[in-house]
């Protein structure tokens, strides 16, 4: 049995028993893929996958425990690959980040920037997406880190650690009747057009939540995903904004109105996450670090292990 091998029946079960998608993002022919496979069943004496025909229908059994086993092997030989390029070269590398673009615009800059500075030869790639595209971005090897608030922490593939937490606060232009009231309510809300984010980004479950336990049902007039996007439709008459603090925070507006939602929408926690069982390089921890003083190396490197709770943080 041999590396490639193991590569073919990984993908070909991450494409959906698609050989001829397998192939294609291998680089390789249908025909090789194919063979290799039935090689690898041959050696093992038994059928990894059920078919149908030349095509593959499901996995079997047997072929679940081999892609456990097979999914353990490639992370430890990605694991060694990482570990030569820590010891051979300490101060450079590619670190790969998966994030949101709300955390990617307003809280990763500053992070960035400092790590760039320790390490100068590190290069930095960004990769924006929605949270469960960023789940799968870890789980694929395109990242090692991920940032956000949705979703990470139900992918049993992930450690995931609290890094900070966030409210949402209204945005309104200055001379909306609402800019003047003093204590403002659901009801308050939900009675004109609300922008705001699009349901998989950025906290709206909990916005959805909070309406739905007051039995209110407000009319949302615009979904975004680029708190940038909300404001400037603010500003057009469109309706009232619901934005991420971090947009008004480091960027302040001086011509809308901006009204902390804490206590109608409640606090919101960013995650930060690694795939379960990677090797971190240094500046990886590092970098966590400078996302959050309640992450430090030792406390990251015990997660990994699987032994460390929200409550400890």
């Amino acid at each position: 049995m041999n590396l490639h091998q193991f590569r073919f029946v990984q993908e070909a079960a991450r494409r959906n028993l698609n050989l001829t998608e397998t192939a294609k993002a291998l680089h390789t022919s249908q025909p090789g893929v194919s063979k290799a496979i039935i090689e690898l069943e041959e050696e093992l004496g038994i059928e990894i996958f059920a078919r149908h025909g030349k095509r593959l229908k499901r996995i079997t059994e047997p072929g679940e425990h081999v892609l456990q086993s097979i999914e353990i092997i490639l992370r430890e030989i990605s694991n060694l690959r990482k570990i030569g390029d820590q010891y051979s070269a300490q101060d450079n590398g590619t670190l790969s980040i998966a994030t949101t673009h709300t955390q990617a615009r307003y809280v990763l800059p500053l992070s960035v920037a400092k790590l760039r500075d320790k390490y100068p030869k590190v290069n930095i790639s960004l990769h924006q997406g929605a949270p469960d595209q960023v789940a799968k971005m870890l789980l694929d090897d395109t990242a090692e880190i991920g940032i956000a608030t949705e979703a990470l922490s139900t992918y049993e593939g992930l450690i995931t650690l609290p890094c900070y937490e966030w409210q949402h606060v209204l945005v309104l232009p200055l001379d909306h009747p609402l800019a003047k009231k003093e204590n403002l309510s659901l009801e308050d809300m939900a009675n004109e057009p609300i922008i705001t984010y699009h349901p998989s980004f950025t906290g709206r479950g909990r916005i959805d939540q909070a309406f739905a336990a007051k039995k209110l049902h407000p009319r949302i007039a615009l979904e975004a995903i680029d708190s940038d996007v909300i404001k400037t439709y603010v500003r057009l008459g469109l309706g009232i904004g619901i934005v991420a603090e971090m947009a008004v925070k480091d960027d302040p507006v001086k011509d809308l109105a901006v009204r902390p939602l804490k206590p109608l929408l409640g606090m919101n926690v960013a995650r930060v996450a690694f795939k379960r069982g990677a090797y971190l390089r240094q500046f990886v921890y590092h970098f966590a670090e400078l996302l959050s003083d309640r992450l430090t190396a030792p406390l990251i490197m015990k997660a990994m292990t699987g032994h460390v709770n929200d409550y400890e943080l």
